[in-house]
């Protein structure tokens, strides 16, 4: 049995875009084409993590900050400030600021999305 996903209104407000999901890590990654741009995560274990994780680099998180005041790092990954950054789902703010990347995605925001490295292949 497949387990929903997350946040689904986010695919509501991509459906224009035709996203794919994927599993990624427990949680559903989003891609636009080959750029994956979000991920949902809503798990017991870890729950300051939970909610939509952006997919961008070190160099946009003050821009993007500016537009998502309660945008942090994921603490899954350590310590150090993460690339990936979350929208947290106990911000009060959280579904506004999920429409609103889903907005940036939409008009092709470049400081949104990543595509992902290519997978090694296994040696024989």
């Amino acid at each position: 049995m497949k387990k929903s996903i997350a946040f689904s209104f986010v695919l509501d407000e991509l459906f224009s875009i035709h996203p794919t999901v994927k599993p990624m890590f427990g949680c559903h990654a989003i891609y636009q084409r080959e750029k994956i741009v979000l991920i949902t995560r809503n798990k017991e274990e870890h729950k300051h993590d939970n909610g939509v994780w952006l997919a961008t680099t070190h160099e946009h998180h003050a821009s993007l900050k500016r537009d998502f005041p309660s945008m942090r790092s994921i603490q899954l990954f350590g310590t150090a400030e993460t690339a990936w950054q979350n929208i947290p789902a106990d911000a009060d703010d959280f579904e506004e600021h999920v429409l609103k990347a889903c907005a940036l995605i939409l008009k092709g925001d470049k400081r949104i999305g990543k595509i992902p490295k290519a997978k090694k292949r296994k040696g024989k």
